[in-house]
């Protein structure tokens, strides 16, 4: 069974040749959050938004790093915005959680 850090070095080979690929980019930034590398995987979360616009719960999971990080505006900040995201797109499955997230941390 591969280990976390074995799955990161995995999907960072495979983004060096495919380095605008949202999916790649989300599961790094679940491996770094997985490891506590919680600001690296914000950074991640934010390139898999960049070139995912639609991938709403990289927002949701990008709150999560932030928090753990002790950035709690920072967190409650991309809910807000990923809340926005997702009524916008139409996912209200991502929508919903975001809120209640977004609700638990005010």
């Amino acid at each position: 069974m591969n280990t976390d850090s074995q799955r990161l070095s995995k999907l960072r080979s495979l983004l060096e040749a495919e380095p605008n690929d949202g999916f790649l980019l989300y599961g790094a930034a679940q491996e770094l959050h997985k490891l506590g590398r919680f600001d690296e995987a914000a950074a991640f979360y934010d390139r898999a938004i960049e070139v995912d616009p639609k991938e709403c719960y990289a927002f949701f999971h990008k709150a999560k790093s932030l928090e753990q990080a002790g950035r709690r505006a920072e967190a409650a900040q991309s809910l807000r915005t990923g809340l926005v995201r997702a009524r916008a797109v139409g996912d209200h499955k991502a929508a919903s959680e975001i809120e209640a997230y977004l609700d638990d941390m005010e």
